[in-house]
C-alpha cells in the first residue's frame, strides 16, 4: 500500500492550532492586543495593531460603499 504524500501546511496548521478563516484570525489578534494594553507591554500592542490592520478586509475604490 503507497503512502499518502503529507501536506505540509496541512501538518503545521494542525500542529499549531492555527484558525482556518480570517474571522478567527481577527479574533485571535484582537484578544492578544488587548491582553498587551492591559498587562502595559506597549511594543507588543503595537505589533499587533499593524498584524490587526494588514488582516481587514480592504476594500477597493471601485467597491464603493454599496
Amino acid at each position: 500500500m503507497a503512502r499518502r504524500p503529507i501536506d505540509l501546511s496541512q501538518a503545521m496548521a494542525k500542529a499549531r492550532g492555527a484558525p482556518h478563516s480570517r474571522a478567527a484570525v481577527l479574533n485571535r489578534l484582537l484578544r492578544r492586543r488587548a491582553h498587551a494594553q492591559q498587562i502595559g507591554d506597549i511594543e507588543t500592542e503595537a505589533r499587533l495593531r499593524e498584524q490587526i490592520r494588514w488582516s481587514l478586509p480592504m476594500q477597493t475604490p471601485d467597491e464603493g460603499d454599496g
